[in-house]
């Protein structure tokens, strides 16, 4: 089969989901809840057959090579299966699964993102994917990694690679300046109002696009440093806190002074493009920056580094639980060729084959299992020994954080936390319309929290 298809559905299906404070699910699907596939799949013997859709966001060349390198492998070894890979762009595909999934047309295995994966359980669209963890080694995989996917001890996806914020820098400029490298909030904005602002030179840029999730990201950096979360215990939105109040304080501060004023609608791209250009001496992002900065600034590449991301004091341990991003690997509930899907899924963890996986974007994917970050065959690698330290930096957070909003596991505040563009409107509230902070973050809690009901979280 070309396209797997399903029951339209008329309306997000919510059975008594999962909620901040770790209440359970009350009833999914009967396939999920009993931890196993179905019937058909449990019994199926014999040589693989079918055809399997899989829809993959790795777009970029190198990605998208060794995908079909390995679907082209897969069915050397398996003639009676032809795996088809269809391309969609992470903001294409986000849209692409609501609409089959409504429309009743999904492939049988894909990408996500953790969020999505939230919102796919939730819509009861995803099998569990236990066998294929356990078969690919459970105890190699990081255990924050498995928890983003799991729900009351099943796991719906599996992790392919892992990338973490934090602060990258230019060593040049702190050089030209007498600065030394921030360790606290209060010596970036040092740092930054020192650099200060010009046409071709920023400080530092604040990102607060309402497409996009950066001013999110941004907050939470600095409400995790507090030791704090965007989300309360009860699973009710965090803005009004003292931390929270003096993040957002802290940000529009920063905007105000050193951030180009086109940032206050920047997205990711536009944010990481002024890195890679040479016009921001700090910004905040994974081992992408590496191949970013040489792909459009090579000159430079010798000049950038990173850093563990600031914190309140300079006593405050190095390492705190902020963003880590594990890209997951799902299969679907409608999926006619599960055995299939899975099978093909394992295969992408052949170490060889996954270690040139992950040299596709060096820096960039840092591998979920453990042996192979050790392996010689991984490490040898002149873009990863060349970035060795600022490789190590990035490992050591991936190895304490999660996603936002996850860090207790899955939750759908997590997905309108990022998604709805809530944050970035409050802080346009303040910067553009004057508006309290106080008042303005009061009235984003409210909004945050309404949307969490109307996604389906259980609140209090």
């Amino acid at each position: 089969m070309s396209r797997t298809t399903v029951p339209a559905l008329h309306g997000p299906s919510r059975r008594g989901f999962v909620t901040a404070t770790g209440v359970g699910l009350l009833g999914l699907l009967a396939a999920c809840g009993s931890g196993g596939s179905d019937d058909a799949e449990a019994e199926a013997t014999g040589p693989l057959s079918g055809t399997v859709t899989m829809w993959s966001s790795f777009t970029q060349g190198p990605r998208a090579e060794w995908m079909q390198k390995m679907a082209d492998a897969f069915h050397a070894e398996n003639p009676e299966v032809t795996v088809n890979i269809e391309l969609f762009s992470w903001g294409e595909f986000n849209t692409k699964w609501t609409t089959g999934l409504t429309a009743g047309q999904v492939p049988d295995i894909s990408t996500a993102l953790p969020n999505n994966v939230v919102e796919m359980i939730n819509a009861e669209a995803l099998i569990p994917l236990d066998d294929v963890i356990d078969s690919i080694g459970r105890d190699r995989f990081p255990e924050a990694a498995l928890r983003e996917g799991r729900l009351e001890d099943v796991s719906y996806s599996v992790p392919i690679y892992s990338h973490a914020q934090v602060m990258w820098y230019r060593k040049d400029l702190l050089e030209a300046h007498g600065l030394g490298v921030p360790q606290t909030w209060e010596e970036l904005a040092h740092a930054a109002k020192t650099i200060g602002r010009s046409n071709d030179l920023y400080g530092l840029s604040v990102p607060l696009g309402t497409g996009d999730m950066m001013g999110a990201r941004y907050l939470n950096f600095y409400v995790r440093s507090a030791g704090e979360r965007l989300l309360k215990a009860d699973g009710s939105a965090n803005l009004t806190s003292a931390a929270a109040l003096e993040g957002i304080t802290y940000w529009v501060d920063l905007y105000k002074e050193v951030s180009p004023e086109g940032s206050l609608e920047y997205a990711v791209l536009d944010q990481a493009t002024l890195f890679y250009q040479g016009k921001t001496a700090f910004d905040f992002n994974s081992g992408f920056h590496i191949s970013g900065v040489e792909a459009n600034s090579p000159d430079l590449l010798g000049s950038i580094a990173a850093a563990p991301l600031p914190r309140l004091k300079a006593s405050d341990p190095v390492n705190y639980p902020a963003e880590t991003s594990t890209i997951p690997m799902v299969v679907w509930q409608a999926s006619e060729v599960r055995r299939e899907a899975k099978a093909f899924l394992e295969f992408l963890y052949s170490t060889d084959e996954y270690i040139e996986f992950l040299r596709a974007v060096p820096g960039g994917m840092l591998p979920v299992l453990s042996d192979v970050a050790e392996d010689p065959a991984f490490l040898d690698n002149e873009t990863i020994s060349t970035f060795a330290d600022s490789i190590k930096v990035i490992q050591d957070q991936v190895g304490v954080g999660s996603a936002i909003g996850m860090e207790e596991g899955p939750v759908v505040q997590a997905g309108v936390l990022t998604s709805q563009g809530l944050i970035e409107k409050m802080f346009h509230s303040v910067i553009i319309d004057g508006t309290d902070i106080e008042a303005a973050a009061k009235d984003c809690d409210d909004k945050l929290n309404a949307a969490f009901k109307a996604a389906g979280a259980q609140i209090g």
